[in-house]
């Protein structure tokens, strides 16, 4: 590797400014930046690239023969894991972490409105009709966090400050902070049970790919609301609407789902007891330039030859 990687040609798709790529030209003086407001240029070049700052398409890849290592902007890249880059040589990180915040922000709102049935009060102000009515608080209720990665974490913390009681459900039972208890996947359907929130906060991957299924949702409370802001997917569409529409389950706060974007004519548009968001939870500046500090210092971790933060492993997806 050339000194201060002037040898590097670096190509960046997206959540850059001229503040960025100063900070990146001084990181990595002498090297030819690229910076392609649309993926479809940054391709058509793609033979130059060294490193990537974005998504590399299965179309493309083929033409990537240069390249070392992409950095996705995305915290769970399952769109760059076909199987030819898995197979590669090529270095994937992520930007796991960068939206923790607000996801955790997100979930804690869901909670809130599914809890205090807010789309009753929406309703009502549409209607200019007042209506007020006895609702529910979280105060004293249990969630339950499948995933105790950086969202997970965050969540547990922000629950705690509602007064709740925080189970976590991940590989092992090891203890961590702000959880009152942690579950194995041997245990999910105990776990399930014990829960007036599940939240899922997991990535998707071949392990955890229609994790929640027909059994699972029968197992939760009748009073019981999902919400999922990872990936969709991991809880099977047809057991999470039959277990909504059928009453198994009280409701839903989906920020993820199986299919994206949802058509309008999709099923979940108009689900009792059900908030649809179009999977943005985490779409706030601060999580563009955290995923912006993420690859900031891994460009200086690569130029020294250190090892790089988040890296995925690309087998198992995560």
């Amino acid at each position: 590797m050339a000194e201060n990687g002037a040898s590097l040609t670096i190509f960046v798709n997206g959540n850059m400014n001229a503040a960025r790529e100063d900070r990146l030209a001084e990181i990595a003086p002498g090297a030819d930046i690229r910076v392609f407001e649309h993926k479809a240029d940054l391709e058509a070049n793609i033979a130059d690239a060294d490193i990537v700052a974005g998504e590399v398409s299965e179309a493309a890849f083929a033409n990537a023969t240069r390249l070392k290592w992409v950095q996705s902007w995305a915290a769970g890249p399952d769109p760059q894991l076909y199987q030819s880059f898995v197979e590669s040589d090529v270095v994937l990180t992520c930007c796991k972490g960068n939206g923790a915040v607000p996801l955790a922000e997100h979930a804690i709102m869901l909670m809130l409105m599914l809890n205090r049935d807010a789309m009753r009060w929406i309703d009502a102000q549409a209607k200019r009709n007042w209506d007020p009515f006895q609702h529910g608080e979280l105060n004293g209720m249990t969630v339950g966090i499948i995933g105790a990665g950086y969202s997970g974490a965050d969540l547990a913390l922000k629950c705690k400050a509602f007064h709740m009681n925080v189970l976590g459900l991940r590989r092992t039972d090891k203890p961590s902070p702000n959880f009152d208890r942690m579950y194995t996947h041997a245990e999910l359907h105990t776990f399930l049970a014990a829960c007036d929130f599940v939240v899922m906060t997991a990535p998707y991957t071949p392990e955890t790919a229609n994790m929640l299924a027909e059994a699972e949702f029968r197992a939760m409370k009748p009073s019981a609301f999902y919400i999922c802001f990872s990936r969709g997917g991991i809880a099977n569409d047809d057991a999470l609407y039959r277990a909504v529409d059928e009453g198994w389950i009280a409701g839903a706060g989906l920020d993820a789902h199986g299919t994206e974007p949802l058509e309008p004519e999709n099923r979940f548009w108009t689900l009792r007891n059900t908030i649809v968001t179009p999977h943005n939870g985490a779409s706030s500046a601060g999580t563009r330039e955290r995923g912006f500090q993420i690859f900031a210092e891994n460009l200086r971790r690569y130029i020294a030859e250190e090892d790089l933060f988040n890296v995925v492993d690309k087998r198992a997806g995560y």
